[in-house]
């Protein structure tokens, strides 16, 4: 792709973000989400592979589904109240309807049917801006709604919980299984998103960390299924060796980054009086250890049966940029006792 391009790309997709972080009122809102829509499809539909257009054209279709429900939504609310304030939604339905529009947007079961998919036919680098960047304006505006319909956020951070969970269990496609990852850690975040707004956002940014470094760790060894995983070694042996421990972070072990915010939620759910929610909720996390644990178990203890033990390429393989994976996985793995620290910095 020629650099002009991609950098005025890249641009509107941080202008669509922060004109949505901006906004107070809906029609800019709703304006700075198109803007980030209309960024990243080019950069989906750049492989011209009948997979990628795939993914692409139904991206564009959930993504412009989400965007006019949240349009009639806010016209609805201000016929009903004379009031465009994102803060000012009061009235039941257009709630609901942009909660639903917004929880399409995301990916959050029960409207997560579009992600797998779409991700699966993606390259890593793009699937990675689709997994974190594109996250972060409809969060914006879902945190803003925190209070607006508790229900319905419960039912969507439990079913999420148990689809991300449910989901990656018999897939062989790396891409896939972190779309339920992704799933998953949203639903997590859903869930104390009405009691502790700021828990969430401290889930969020440790989920872009997590999935950051798990992205990075694919894309250098060139691994999309499981299968490649077993001669990843060959290729990356000291990111071999690493990669399990990012794997379970993301899985929320101690005494990893991934452990603080699933601990910190479970807690937060229990002084809430939501006991069955919160055992729920560790339950599921259980369902995406297993499939975390099974990509740990091809990457460092299978060995594929057409492997020379005595070729060692990544001895002459300097093509990849280390800096970004060397920093998220470092975060990854090392930021669990600064815990405290964070909760202190976020607002309460």
């Amino acid at each position: 792709m020629n650099p002009y391009i991609l950098f005025i790309l890249l641009f509107s997709l941080g202008l669509g973000t922060t004109v949505t972080f901006a906004s107070s009122h809906w029609l800019l809102a709703w304006m700075g989400l198109e803007i980030n829509t209309l960024a990243i499809i080019p950069l989906m539909a750049q492989q011209h592979h009948p997979r990628a257009v795939e993914a692409t054209t139904k991206y564009f279709l959930t993504q412009a589904t989400a965007a006019a429900i949240i349009l009639f939504a806010s016209t609805t609310n201000a016929w009903i109240t004379g009031q465009w304030n994102i803060l000012e939604l009061s009235h039941p339905l257009p709630t609901t309807a942009v909660t639903i529009a917004l929880a399409l947007k995301v990916g959050l079961a029960p409207t997560h049917f579009w992600l797998p998919e779409v991700l699966q036919g993606l390259d890593l680098t793009t699937g990675l801006l689709l997994s974190t960047w594109q996250k972060l304006a409809p969060f914006a505006l879902i945190t803003q709604l925190n209070s607006a319909a508790p229900a319905l956020l419960i039912f969507l951070g439990l079913t999420s919980t148990l689809v991300g969970g449910w989901g990656g269990l018999n897939q062989t496609q790396l891409r896939k299984i972190l779309a339920y990852s992704s799933i998953a850690h949203l639903g997590w975040m859903i869930l104390v998103l009405q009691f502790n707004p700021s828990l969430t956002i401290l889930a969020l940014f440790t989920y872009i960390l997590m999935t950051s470094s798990t992205f990075l760790t694919f894309k250098a060894s060139n691994s999309t299924n499981i299968n490649t995983l077993a001669t990843s070694w060959t290729k990356m042996p000291a990111l071999t060796s690493l990669a399990p421990l990012i794997l379970l972070s993301l899985g929320g072990l101690p005494p990893l980054t991934g452990f603080a915010p699933k601990w910190l939620i479970l807690q937060e759910l229990t002084k809430q009086n939501l006991p069955l929610t919160a055992t729920i909720a560790a339950l599921t996390a259980l369902l995406s250890l297993y499939f975390y644990l099974r990509i740990c178990y091809t990457m460092t203890l299978t060995i594929s049966p057409g492997t020379l033990t005595n070729f060692s390429p990544w001895r002459h393989n300097h093509t990849t940029s280390t800096l970004p994976l060397s920093i998220s996985t470092s975060a990854t793995l090392l930021l669990l006792p600064l815990t405290p620290t964070a909760l202190t910095l976020l607002p309460t």
